[in-house]
């Protein structure tokens, strides 16, 4: 594999070699060549061997995908220039956007138990990381700095203990009658809500995992209705 990378290297350089270099080029790859049949038992690729004979392929390094630049799905946080911006909604018109998204807490055994039994020293982790998601969710555009401030008509964070593997489950709904989606602020709720479960409990345990943060299901604006398949 390694004589097969030199001789596929070695030809891009051959153009800015002189007539005499080029010439002791040639025979070098043609010995490469001959050297690559002796190891593999076959003759090197027709793209290798034309390289002996001055033939160069180029097609497959310049040529470009058509999905590439005219790819619909580009991203719109990025301008022509390649800097950054923030996108103009004006054109869009006003839905109904409701997001759902999810993260999970592992707490391991120790911390689950002082949950569950209101032990924990600085409260009650459940009800206080409940409002953290929701306050999280209305200053998402203060975090997230492209993203848009929109009004948000109602957002929703639940949490259950989940006593099978000692975690934690945060599930947080925002919805907006706007232009742009709730997807970030949905995400942000459960975000910030499992930040604060940690908070509140690294004094008992170092341990704990927020995993999993993930947009479950989303309904309104231009691209319809998503649902993650389970």
């Amino acid at each position: 594999m390694f004589l097969r990378r030199v001789a596929v290297a070695l030809p891009l350089s051959r153009r800015f070699l002189s007539s005499k270099s080029s010439h002791e080029f040639t025979s070098a790859i043609a010995e490469l060549n001959k050297e690559m049949e002796s190891v593999f038992g076959e003759p090197p690729s027709t793209t290798l061997a034309s390289s002996s004979s001055g033939q160069f392929n180029f097609q497959d390094s310049q040529s470009v995908s058509p999905k590439v630049a005219d790819n619909e799905f580009s991203l719109t946080h990025i301008g022509d220039a390649g800097e950054a911006q923030m996108v103009d909604i004006s054109s869009k018109e006003i839905s109904k956007r409701v997001a759902v998204a999810s993260c999970k807490v592992i707490l391991g055994q120790k911390v689950f138990d002082l949950i569950s039994a209101n032990q924990m020293a600085k409260g009650d982790v459940l009800s206080v990381a409940k409002i953290a998601g929701i306050s999280g969710a209305k200053h998402t555009s203060n975090l997230i700095p492209l993203c848009h401030n929109i009004n948000l008509t109602h957002v929703r964070v639940d949490l259950k203990l989940n006593p099978m593997d000692y975690s934690l489950d945060i599930e947080g709904e925002a919805a907006s009658t706007g232009k742009t989606g709730a997807e970030m602020e949905a995400m942000t709720a459960v975000t910030i809500a499992g930040l604060t479960v940690y908070d509140m409990c690294k004094a008992a345990s170092k341990d704990i995992q927020i995993t999993d943060v993930r947009l479950v299901r989303k309904t309104g604006g231009k691209s319809g209705d998503w649902s993650r398949e389970k």
